[in-house]
């Protein structure tokens, strides 16, 4: 080893980040490794590796002793037997003239054999480090990464809709899913994602996990988009969503004389317009929260106009009258109005038309619509 190796050592930091101490570290190891298994397991050397040229030292520290016995196993070996702990007298005397019997003395390994062995065996470290390295610095890279939003290059569209996707260093799968009717994308196109975790296998590099289905990427998609939800001035409390369908999002602002809809909005639409148009063309609510529940039920259930609305704080239900008009709109296609806004508020919904205040089933036409909350979270795929 020798300078080569550190000029090595040091593009490999420059350029990959991996720390040179950390290499240094590894090849003593892989040297003290290799005088163990020469010398029978012995614990009394010592690795001294110059961070500036590159060349190494290993030395011993023996006991002297009046004749070294050589192990049976050892015997008939033609070279001569070297033990790891103890050094003859006389040979002793080559290196300490006035030693004694008894004396520990140090002495340096320099057997070629051992030295061509231990040269190789680092050289193999080095080599199993620097992938070691390279892809712990992968996985923190992207590790750092999670649940943010992340954009790759969409490579490759499976027959069966799965994206190969580009992200720079890694490469990663997002699996379709028949049931979400996300945008198109071919070969080329960039495409926003949010990193949901990073698992870093024993065998293989790190594999990053994205979805576009959770809601999670809304709220990243409208605090990169809006300003004001960035700097803290609008806050998202919660979001609902039907991936590939539609959204509801409550925001309330924490400045006064904010309008927490308007920002998210945008003029002219111009920035709910921007996420809808990346999600597909995904409906998306954007009402204002509430501290009273009753009002934030009647926000929720926007676009439709709520006549009356009354809500149990703690069996956390609420009864909603609409005018008769407004009751195919207040609880949507297939029930989905309603079913967000219950997701949205954590209420039960029970919704009766004004005509018809007494209960029905959803079977009579839909006149009224009941439904069970889901827990919101933001972090639901």
């Amino acid at each position: 080893m020798n300078k080569e190796l550190i000029m090595a050592l040091d593009a490999l930091e420059k350029e990959n980040g991996i720390d040179k101490e950390i290499m240094f570290a590894a090849i003593e190891k892989s040297l003290m490794d290799e005088y163990k298994a020469e010398f029978d397991k012995a614990d009394n050397g010592r690795v001294e590796l110059d961070r500036r040229t590159g060349d190494f030292h290993i030395y011993s520290d023996r006991t002297v002793v009046e004749e070294v016995i050589v192990p049976e196993n050892r015997e008939n070996k033609k070279e001569k037997y070297v033990s790891g702990t103890d050094i003859a007298l006389e040979d002793a005397r080559k290196i300490k003239p006035d030693c004694q019997l008894g004396d520990v003395i140090t002495v340096e390994v320099k057997s070629e054999e051992f030295s061509r062995k231990a040269a190789k065996n680092a050289k193999n470290t080095i080599v199993q480090t620097i992938r070691e390295q390279e892809k712990n610095a992968l996985y923190n890279e992207y590790h750092s990464k999670e649940k943010e939003l992340i954009t790759g290059i969409v490579q490759r569209v499976a027959d069966n809709g799965d994206l190969t996707i580009d992200l720079g260093r890694l490469q990663t799968v997002l699996k379709a899913d028949d049931k979400f009717k996300d945008k198109k994308f071919a070969p080329g196109d960039r495409i926003k994602l949010y990193v949901v975790d990073v698992i870093n296998r024993e065998k293989g590099g790190p594999v990053v996990r994205v979805s576009r289905k959770s809601q999670e990427l809304v709220k990243k998609l409208f605090e990169e988009e809006v300003t004001e939800i960035k700097d803290g001035v609008v806050e998202i409390m919660g979001i609902a969503r039907e991936a590939g369908s539609r959204t509801k999002m409550a925001v309330r602002a924490n400045v006064a004389n904010v309008d927490p809809v308007g920002a998210c909005v945008g003029i002219n639409g111009a920035r709910v317009k921007a996420i809808v148009n990346e999600l597909g063309n995904e409906q998306i609510d954007i009402i204002e929260w509430d501290s009273n529940s009753a009002q934030l039920i009647v926000n929720a259930l926007s676009p439709a106009k709520v006549v009356s609305a009354v809500a149990d704080d703690e069996e956390k239900k609420a009864k909603i009258v609409v005018s008769e008009q407004q009751l195919s709109l207040a609880i949507g296609k297939q029930g989905q109005n309603v079913r967000l806004a219950a997701k949205l508020t954590g209420y039960g919904i029970d919704i009766k038309s004004e005509a018809e205040p007494e209960e029905h089933t959803e079977e009579e036409n839909l006149e009224e619509e009941y439904v069970e909350p889901s827990e919101i979270s933001l972090d639901e795929e």
